[in-house]
């Protein structure tokens, strides 16, 4: 049977609203379906294919919405689908106002508990609507059965005009056989690889599982034309992709699995945490929840990187500290203004670190990219490993065993040596008194026209042009009085005035000193 029903949902407080927890959160009046019926069958809730009934609900969310409203729903049992369409009017706003824009997800019958087991997907604004079922869902959304009980539409609404923002969300439920929900094939931890090597990988990447353009197939053949050892799954707010990969991967490229976790306080990367791993991004800093999911994260075998610290877009902006991080993304995409002061701000952190002889967060690259033109590989970590594999990849990066290049064709050797005759590598420690001579050396292959300087707690100490040809080895001498750590910077000539240039490849520090 077919049907319609329309009930209407006026500014918020006029059917029966509830306020969630902490104000960040409230419920609309439930939609019911009650007197729904599974068609002309046997009574058993086994209609055919046409049987469906809809209703639509209509509202206004005004200026100082709540992060997060929830729209119950009541699926009757028989329900072999729940498809879900929205739409809202982006009213015109005065220059400088934010207009209107909503995002939508939904949780299942388990609820909409935060860290709980109800999510059941996420498509934030990149979508105009969505369907479940035991066997498939929409990209974004996880597959399974649509059992009977109260599941939960949940809206966001990013930024709301001065005159509120009008949406009209429609549900459908189809009744039938509910279908068999397939095993998900996951990617294996291990690649083939090259022993121990530096392994270069991507580990921000968007596909059609959020709000990227491109398939999983289309990046991982991207991945492999620029040179990349492995990358990450980092879709928005959900982990649906993670069994997205079956086939794409080989010998010569591993699939980490994570999640962009998409918060109104910033955007952090879950990287390479277990299969079929989900990490709840509803809170702000103020709610001093990231501490716990950031330590989800780690018990998940992964690693907590904040992504695009200084990004200018709303929500975009770190806000969460760094004292949770594992590692920190300074080169997001294509090199700007907003990644110069993620490196200021992450060197600063150095200094602050070998001030108080406390554990320092090792620096990452990635490319963030959602759809042609955006680069997959632009730019990349390379990360010395002792195998190709999730456990390895992730000691690598968390040690700072790594460096960041634009690209395949970049590549660095870095490191100090002195004292007793010992030396240290990238992200590791020369022992050696205070006065005692050390020589740092960089080869670098790749970088024409590129110069090299040489940055420690004070400051950038030393700068020498690469030969034409863009390779060439650079040593300098200094005490580890003199400096407290180095670290390499390779940077292409300056296009705007008063502003370096963009880099070709970035190190993590060697630090000098007992």
């Amino acid at each position: 049977m077919t049907g319609s029903h329309t009930p209407q949902n006026g500014p918020l407080g006029r059917r029966g609203l509830l306020v969630g927890t902490a104000a960040t959160a409230l419920t609309l009046s439930t939609v019911s379906f009650a007197n729904a019926a599974p068609g002309k069958n046997d009574g058993k809730g086994g209609g055919t294919d046409q049987d469906d009934v809809t209703q639509t609900v209509r509202g206004t969310l005004p200026t100082g919405s709540p992060d997060f409203v929830y729209l119950p729903v009541e699926v009757p049992r028989g329900v072999r689908e729940i498809a879900v369409s929205y739409t809202y009017e982006k009213t015109p706003v005065p220059a400088g106002t934010q207009g209107n824009a909503l995002d939508i997800g939904i949780f299942d019958e388990r609820g909409t508990e935060l860290g709980g087991r109800g999510f059941r997907g996420w498509s934030g604004g990149a979508r105009a609507g969505f369907f479940i079922r035991a066997d498939e869902a929409t990209p974004g959304y996880v597959a399974g059965p649509v059992r009977a009980g109260t599941w939960n539409i949940a809206l966001g609404p990013y930024t709301v005009a001065p005159e509120g923002l009008p949406y009209e969300v429609t549900i459908a439920l189809r009744f039938g056989q509910p279908g068999t929900t397939p095993t998900p094939g996951y990617p294996p931890e291990h690649a083939k690889g090259r022993g121990r090597a530096w392994y270069r990988g991507d580990c921000h990447l968007h596909s059609v599982h959020s709000d990227g353009k491109r398939t999983p197939a289309e990046i991982a053949t991207a991945a492999r034309a620029a040179g990349l050892d492995f990358i990450n799954s980092s879709e928005h707010n959900t982990h649906a992709a993670h069994s997205a990969w079956q086939g794409l991967w080989g010998d010569d490229l591993l699939i980490l699995t994570g999640e962009e976790i998409t918060t109104r306080n910033g955007h952090v990367i879950a990287l390479a945490t277990d299969p079929g791993t989900f990490v709840d991004w509803r809170y702000r800093a103020r709610d001093n929840r990231f501490g716990h999911y950031a330590k989800a994260v780690r018990r998940a075998g992964g690693l907590v990187v904040p992504a695009h610290p200084h990004a200018t877009c709303i929500g975009c902006h770190w806000k969460f500290g760094f004292g949770e991080a594992d590692a920190v993304e300074v080169w997001n995409g294509p090199y700007t203004p907003e990644d110069e002061i993620a490196l200021a701000e992450w060197d600063n952190s150095l200094v602050a670190a070998v001030r108080a002889s406390k554990p320092w967060v090792p620096a990452m690259g990635n490319s963030d990219a959602h759809r042609e033109p955006d680069k997959v590989g632009l730019p990349q970590t390379v990360v010395l490993a002792e195998e190709l594999s999730r456990d390895a990849i992730v000691a690598g990066i968390r040690s700072g065993h790594s460096y960041i290049a634009e690209s395949s064709a970049v590549s660095l050797s870095f490191g100090a040596s002195g004292g007793r005759g010992g030396h240290a590598g990238i992200g590791e420690r020369l022992r050696a008194d205070p006065d005692s001579p050390v020589t740092v050396r960089l080869e670098v292959t790749g970088a024409p026209g590129c110069t090299v300087h040489f940055v420690t707690d004070q400051g950038t100490l030393f700068t020498t042009a690469l030969p034409e040809s863009g390779s060439g080895t650079v040593e300098w001498r200094t005490t580890p009085a003199y400096a407290a750590y180095v670290r390499a910077e390779v940077r292409h000539p300056s296009t705007v005035p008063g502003l370096p240039g963009a880099p070709a490849a970035l190190t993590n520090p060697v630090f000098l000193g007992r």
